[in-house]
């Protein structure tokens, strides 16, 4: 760094902080600023990487107790004002450069060139000295900075598939516009809007390639339908079943038909359970839950209708609205 620099820059300004701030007040506003304009994370932002070129420069310099203390008889003395770096001055100049003025302040040395071999130490390939070396990780690389390898970003899609193949799982594939078919393999399970990874088919990066991440949407069925990992039907039975009560077969997901047995006396809309008749995932498997719609006959034989008669002379002294009007009280 050139002497001129030191004059022209305010090094207390650019870290934010006062001129009596501690190395650990200086080291507190270093680590807040490099994380914020870190070429790491502003990729393609010019003026953010100026800005991390200018508070590296003047954490450099602070932080070094010798820099430091040069730095500010420099300050002291230049005032801020401009000087030539070398050669006659100009009106009102007594014709010695800004170099020549403090070059024998400090032990002899020319205060730029001992500046630019002390600020120019300390610093890791990441562009960070190495006890900040936390914040990033080191290495990888950005506008003349090192950085840590990264990752890829992951890419998404998402797929159909119908209740059968969520149920038993399935393979898809999708076409990449190259032509590409990325094979995606759907656990048994899956429910719908879950998502699916596909591990290294996202886009590349120095640390490899990120993933793809599938949504899956599951088509209804037409007659099974998923409540969490419990499948629910509706079976009808014949008033007789659901009067006297009867052992039905009903379907499920395997294709076969479990026996369900239907108490005496069940009304339409009661759900029957049958143990592990749902959903099987490789964590739990549900249950089978029917529901049973009892159904009315639309046509009737006349010996039915005569039967249906002597049900309800046998049945007279029963009322299923009695208590509706003490309900419907308001």
């Amino acid at each position: 760094m050139a002497s001129q620099d030191w004059v022209d820059k305010d090094f207390y300004k650019i870290l934010g902080v006062s001129k009596d701030a501690s190395g650990a007040d200086i080291k507190k506003a270093y680590r807040k600023l490099a994380r914020k304009y870190h070429p790491d994370t502003n990729a393609g932002n010019t003026a953010a990487e100026k800005t991390f070129k200018d508070i590296s420069e003047a954490y450099s310099v602070l932080s070094s107790p010798e820099d430091r203390e040069q730095y500010d008889a420099i300050k002291a003395m230049g005032g801020g004002a401009r000087f030539s770096a070398g050669g006659a001055g100009g009106a009102g100049s007594s014709g010695a450069g800004f170099d020549d003025l403090f070059g024998g302040l400090f032990n002899g040395q020319r205060a730029g060139a001992g500046a630019r071999s002390r600020s120019s130490q300390g610093f890791d390939s990441s562009g960070l000295p190495p006890e900040f070396a936390d914040l990033f990780g080191g290495g990888g690389g950005f506008g003349g900075y090192q950085s840590a390898p990264s990752k890829g970003a992951d890419r998404t899609a998402s797929t159909s598939i119908s209740f059968g193949g969520a149920i038993r799982g399935t393979t898809i594939g999708l076409r990449e516009p190259s032509g590409e078919v990325i094979d995606v393999r759907i656990p048994a399970g899956i429910k719908d809007g879950q998502k699916v990874r596909v591990r290294g088919k996202g886009q590349p990066g120095s640390a490899g390639a990120g993933d793809l991440m599938v949504t899956v949407n599951v088509k209804p069925h037409g007659f099974f339908t998923r409540d969490g990992d419990n499948i629910r039907i509706h079976v009808p039975v014949t008033f007789p079943e659901a009067a006297l009560g009867a052992d039905i077969g009903v379907p499920t997901l395997t294709g076969e038909q479990v026996k369900v047995r239907v108490p005496e006396g069940t009304p339409s809309g009661r759900t029957l359970r049958v143990k592990g008749r749902g959903v099987s995932t490789s964590k739990s498997t549900g249950d089978l839950l029917v529901t049973i719609d009892v159904t009315v006959p639309q046509k009737l034989s006349k010996e039915a209708q005569e039967a249906v008669r002597e049900f309800a002379a046998a049945t007279a002294d029963g009322d299923p609205r009695e208590s509706l009007a003490a309900k419907a009280r308001l």
